[in-house]
Parts: structure tokens; C-alpha cells; sequence
């Protein structure tokens, strides 16, 4: 059934907003998260290859912005599962018209929305309730050399976290601000 998923156009190329159907009935719910057959017209290409789930006891804490270098450069779906949380991804491709320009979106347990990210994106986020679960299919398994990341409070990235950024990771504390030559990465 085509309209399990419905997409949501942004200003990027290639980041989509999946809304899910969300099938309700006296019993609970149903909500598919994801199906390859279905997600390959929004830009999902390739296998899973890897399936996370977090989860952040603390309001205002902030993970990331995460990303890996090519050749594991990946394509994540990210979607939340308990709670709520303004997701953030920052366009980090090389000579793209939307570089170091960022994108956020609430997700939360309620509103049946996903974002599909293509490589070439920094991602993190940060919860606006307690006890928030995130859920992420990757098309890349991690791949610690190539790990990257963005400092999340960068100026330059101009990122308004609507609340006080709290339990930074030492990880991603320690991500250096941007240097004015950065040219992003290249696909």
C-alpha cells in the first residue's frame, strides 16, 4: 500500500520528511517504521545494515551532530519512539547550494513523522521530554575511523536549540568549532 508513507519536501536535496500511517484502533496502534519497497521512492537505496535505538533520560540534552566520512558515508532514518525531540541535520556536501545550512524537524512518539537523511549530513538532536527513544536504520554499519562530527553549539552552524543545551557527550564537547576553509565533504 503506496501511502503507508507520504513525503514531506524540504529545502534540501534529498532530505524527506516521512509522514507514517498510523493505524488505530481500540487495541493500541500499528505504524510500519520502515519498508525498503516503499522508502526507495523517498531515496532509500541499499541495505540495512545497521539498526540503533537510543535512549536520553534528560530534557535539553543534545547528541551530536554525528556523521560518517566516505566511503561509510550513510543514509539514516530516524524516527522517535517515546517522547519528543527536535531533530537537526546540517548539509555538509561539498559544493552543495544548502552547505552548512540546517534543517530541523520535531519527531515524536505522536506524530508518525520520520526524516530520511542522505549521506552527506550531520545529524543530532535534542530531547524535549524526558525519558525520549530514538530509533535509526542505517545503510552503512559504523565504521569508527571514519566517524565525523560537527560541534553542535557552532555559531557558524547557527543552530536554535529551543532549550538550554544540556549533557553534551565529552565526544561531542570535544568536536572543533569550524575553520573557515572547511569545504565539507565530498560523495
Amino acid at each position: 500500500m503506496a501511502d503507508r508513507f507520504v513525503a514531506e519536501a524540504t529545502p534540501f536535496d534529498g532530505l524527506v520528511v516521512v509522514n507514517r500511517r498510523i493505524l488505530k484502533d481500540d487495541r493500541g496502534f500499528l505504524t510500519r517504521l520502515f519498508c525498503p519497497d516503499d522508502l526507495k521512492a523517498f531515496g532509500w537505496s541499499g541495505r540495512v545494515a545497521q539498526v540503533n535505538e537510543t535512549g536520553t533520560v534528560q530534557r535539553g540534552t543534545v547528541r551530536g551532530m554525528h556523521f560518517q566520512n566516505p566511503p561509510f558515508a550513510e543514509i539514516k532514518l530516524i524516527a522517535c519512539t517515546r517522547g519528543r525531540v527536535l531533530d537537526v541535520v546540517v548539509d555538509i556536501r561539498h559544493g552543495s547550494p544548502t552547505f552548512l545550512k540546517h534543517f530541523a524537524v520535531e519527531l515524536s512518539e505522536d506524530n508518525g513523522r520520520s526524516l530520511l537523511v542522505p549521506r552527506g549530513f550531520a545529524h543530532g538532536f535534542q530531547t524535549l521530554t524526558d525519558d525520549a527513544h530514538m530509533l535509526y536504520m542505517h545503510s552503512e554499519s559504523y565504521v569508527a575511523a571514519s566517524e565525523g562530527g560537527l560541534h553542535s553549539q557552532d555559531p557558524r552552524l547557527a543552530i536554535g536549540w529551543p532549550l538550554p543545551v544540556i549533557n553534551l557527550s565529552s565526544r561531542d564537547a570535544a568536536h572543533p568549532l569550524l575553520q573557515p576553509d572547511y569545504v565539507g565533504v565530498v560523495l
